[in-house]
């Protein structure tokens, strides 16, 4: 009986051995041959201008008015002035918490420095993932450990006597 066992489980593992995993940690499939509705960016609606003589002149590389504006539509759709924000994305009125935030000095790598402290940590966590015979997404699970749970957190508060306006009340 545990020959067979070792048997199956030793097949199990050259079988996927043999598959062609790419050492990452998310798997999408398709789930059909239809179009894939992320690759259409939508973009705002042409405008007639009021006079054709007075267009200004043609910026090649450069952005047209009916391009996705990310940064600038989330603070308008939050009530916010998209005119607001400086080249950096912060808005004027955010600058002095910048500041304050950034008193003790600012990594001008810090970006770099964690994508690639990330990047070997997904690398070293997705290591077996090519032998596994069911390709399922890994992602969650492997940062799973550095997930904080809201709850156990607003415990924590609550226990030391602050009071949580988010957590329900006890009962």
């Amino acid at each position: 009986m545990n020959l067979a066992r070792g048997a199956i489980v030793l097949s199990i593992c050259a079988l996927a051995a043999c598959s062609q995993g790419n050492g990452k940690l998310r798997y999408f499939a398709a789930s059909g041959a239809g179009p894939e509705e992320f690759d259409v960016v939508p973009t705002k609606q042409l405008e007639t201008p009021a006079s054709y003589a007075e267009l200004p002149t043609p910026t090649p590389g450069g952005t047209n008015l009916v391009d996705p504006q990310p940064k600038g539509d989330a603070v308008a759709a939050l009530g916010g002035r998209a005119s607001a924000l400086e080249d950096n994305g912060v808005g004027a009125a955010d600058g002095g918490l910048v500041t304050y935030a950034s008193r003790a000095g600012v990594d001008p790598q810090i970006r770099a420095t964690l994508a690639a402290e990330d990047a070997d940590f997904r690398r070293r966590r997705a290591r077996f993932n090519n032998l596994r015979p069911f390709k399922l997404d890994q992602y969650y699970r492997v940062y799973e450990e550095q997930s904080i749970d809201p709850r156990l957190v607003a415990q924590q508060w609550v226990r030391r006597g602050y009071q949580v306006p988010s957590y329900p009340p006890v009962n």
